[in-house]
């Protein structure tokens, strides 16, 4: 641990003395990369600017993360900046540099700060990452005898967010992760709290009675189909039991009739198998009940 600290501040220490880049240099090295691809450029361009990500990296420490971990996803955006700045916009590199090492280290704190995924759009990023320097300042308020009525109304018309986003917010910051295998009290035998968490998935009463309705009705829909005549039971089963079910045309050139007459056996027999069912039904219901 003292070791990766050590290397930590050695890292640090050569990152901040490194050479400062004008304007000219910095264009010059940018053109390098972006039109040669000269790599050598490309090195000395971020090894400059990694002082960026070093001390943006400062500002993230609160989280609790690993700060060598935050440096490192700071490199990343740099590297992702050097990709795709243009050096003829006119910007500078350090201040277009700013916004990827930023952004990349703001990916990575709502990536790892939770098992949750603490913010998923625009409004829960900027609430995770100002929520609590808005929530200081109007707590600080208060104790100064400014009325504070509603701290979520407030913190949503501070930050421009939907009062129901703070109140999220607000909801997933307000404790760390626990574990649902964890015991509810320090009892031996005390359950889990996964225990506590309903299942909405059918009854397993549900589930055994849909099975054998299932059952009764494929039973049913089996013995109307066996009682059709043969010629009946073959329209029926290449018309709607068959993976690729048969035109009219089709059974009409097979059985040596025309597709009319097809459509007619098909009607009679779906008839016949819809009367069967239904005479079958009350028989089915007391072999249920029994």
């Amino acid at each position: 641990m003292q070791r990766r600290e050590d290397a930590t501040r050695r890292y640090v220490r050569a990152t901040m003395a490194g050479e400062l880049l004008d304007a000219e240099t910095e264009r010059r090295l940018a053109l390098a990369w972006r039109d040669r691809g000269d790599e050598r450029a490309l090195h000395r361009l971020i090894a400059a600017y990694g002082r960026l990500a070093v001390s943006m990296a400062g500002r993230f420490r609160r989280y609790g993360l690993p700060y060598e971990d935050i440096v490192q996803q700071g490199n990343l955006g740099l590297m992702r900046a050097a990709e795709k700045f243009d050096p003829d916009n006119g910007a500078r590199f350090s201040t277009y540099a700013r916004w990827w090492i930023k952004a990349s280290m703001q990916e990575y704190v709502m990536r790892n700060l939770s098992v949750v995924r603490t913010a998923t759009n625009a409004a829960q990023k900027k609430l995770f990452f100002n929520l609590r320097r808005v929530q200081t300042a109007l707590e600080r308020a208060e104790e100064t005898g400014q009325p504070l009525p509603d701290l979520a109304q407030r913190i949503a018309t501070q930050l421009d967010v939907p009062v129901e986003e703070v109140e999220l917010m607000l909801g997933r910051l307000s404790g760390p992760d626990m574990s649902l295998n964890a015991p509810q009290s320090e009892m031996q035998d005390a359950r889990e709290w996964v225990d506590l968490i309903e299942d909405d998935g059918p009854m397993a009463e549900d589930v055994v009675l849909g099975r054998l309705e299932r059952g009764r009705r494929r039973a049913a829909l089996t013995d109307a189909l066996m009682a059709l005549p043969s010629r009946e039971r073959q329209i029926v089963v290449e018309r709607h039991l068959a993976e690729a079910p048969r035109t009219l045309t089709e059974l009409g050139q097979r059985l040596g009739i025309s597709k009319e007459r097809v459509r007619q056996l098909e009607e009679r027999a779906l008839a016949r198998m819809r009367a069967r069912v239904a005479d079958s039904a009350p028989g089915l219901a007391a072999s249920a009940a029994a």
